[in-house]
C-alpha cells in the first residue's frame, strides 16, 4: 500500500492531506524520513507521524449537527472549539470537507480516507442540500439565475436544483464545493444570507439530529454513502476547493 493511503486508512488524514504532512518530512518508515507519498508500506512497518505509530483503525463515519462558531477542523489552534469535539470516538476522526464557522447543520467526520475523498471530489459531484435565510425576498429572476449558474470570480458555477420555501427562505441543491459558494452565489444575484444550513449530504439527511450533537452512522447509511461516492455527477466538473 503506498504511504499517503496508508496515513488515509490509519486516521491521519485524507489522502490529499496525507501527501502533505509527507512533504513536510514528518513522517517515518522504520526510523526513516520518508518524502515520497507514493513509497510502499503494509500493517508490518513501523510508521509513525511526529513520532506518533500509525496503525490502521476501524472505519468510522459519524453525523455532527454543526453549530454557529464550532470550526470544521480536527484541531484548532485558537480558542474556537473543533468539530470533532462533539464527537464521543477515540478515532482519529477529520472532517469530510466543511462548513463555514458561521454556518450550522450537517457535517460528516470520519477516519476513512478513501470515503472522504469520493465524496469530495468534484468528479463524482455528490449532492449537498442547504437551506438558506436571505436578507430579502428573492425575486422569480433571483432564483431563475441561481438555477443556472452564476459567475463568480473563481468561474461560474454549474447549474443548482433552487426552490423558494419561505418568504425569506430558500432550498438550494449544489454538485460542487467551492469556498462559501452559497453566500457568494446569493450575493452575486443582489441579496444576502443572513442563515445558511445543510440539512443533507448525498444521501443522507440531518433529520432530527439536535445542534451539537452527533451518532455515529449506521452500517446501510455508510454503504449508501459509498455508493453516492461512486457515481459519476451529472453536469460538469467545475473546480472545487472546500465547502461553504
Amino acid at each position: 500500500m503506498r504511504l499517503a493511503k496508508y496515513l488515509a486508512h490509519g486516521g491521519v488524514a485524507s489522502r490529499r492531506k496525507a501527501e502533505e504532512i509527507i512533504a513536510k518530512g514528518v513522517v517515518t518508515v522504520g526510523g526513516e524520513v520518508v518524502i515520497d507519498p507514493a513509497r510502499d508500506v503494509d500493517e508490518g512497518d513501523d510508521v509513525r507521524v511526529n513520532g506518533a505509530p500509525v496503525g490502521a483503525e476501524t472505519p468510522e463515519v459519524w453525523a455532527v449537527n454543526k453549530p454557529a462558531g464550532v470550526v470544521s477542523t480536527a484541531r484548532e489552534p485558537g480558542e474556537r472549539p473543533a468539530v470533532v469535539e462533539l464527537v464521543d470516538s477515540q478515532a482519529r476522526l477529520y472532517p469530510v470537507g466543511r462548513l463555514d464557522a458561521d454556518s450550522t447543520g450537517l457535517l460528516l467526520l470520519t477516519n476513512d480516507g478513501a470515503l472522504a475523498n469520493r465524496l469530495t471530489h468534484p468528479r463524482y459531484e455528490v449532492p449537498k442540500t442547504y437551506r438558506a435565510r436571505l436578507a430579502k425576498p428573492p425575486g422569480g429572476r433571483e432564483l431563475a439565475r441561481l438555477r443556472e449558474g452564476v459567475e463568480l470570480e473563481d468561474g461560474p458555477t454549474a447549474p443548482a436544483q433552487v426552490r423558494k420555501i419561505g418568504d425569506r427562505e430558500i432550498e438550494i441543491i449544489l454538485r460542487e464545493g467551492r469556498n462559501r459558494q452559497v453566500r457568494r452565489m446569493v450575493d452575486a444575484v443582489g441579496n444576502r444570507v443572513v442563515a445558511l444550513r445543510r440539512i443533507g449530504f448525498g444521501p443522507l439527511r440531518l433529520g432530527d439530529l439536535a445542534e451539537g450533537r452527533s451518532r455515529r452512522l449506521g452500517r446501510d447509511e455508510v454503504r449508501a454513502l459509498r455508493v453516492a461516492g461512486e457515481r459519476r455527477g451529472p453536469g460538469r466538473r467545475p473546480p472545487s476547493s472546500p465547502d461553504r
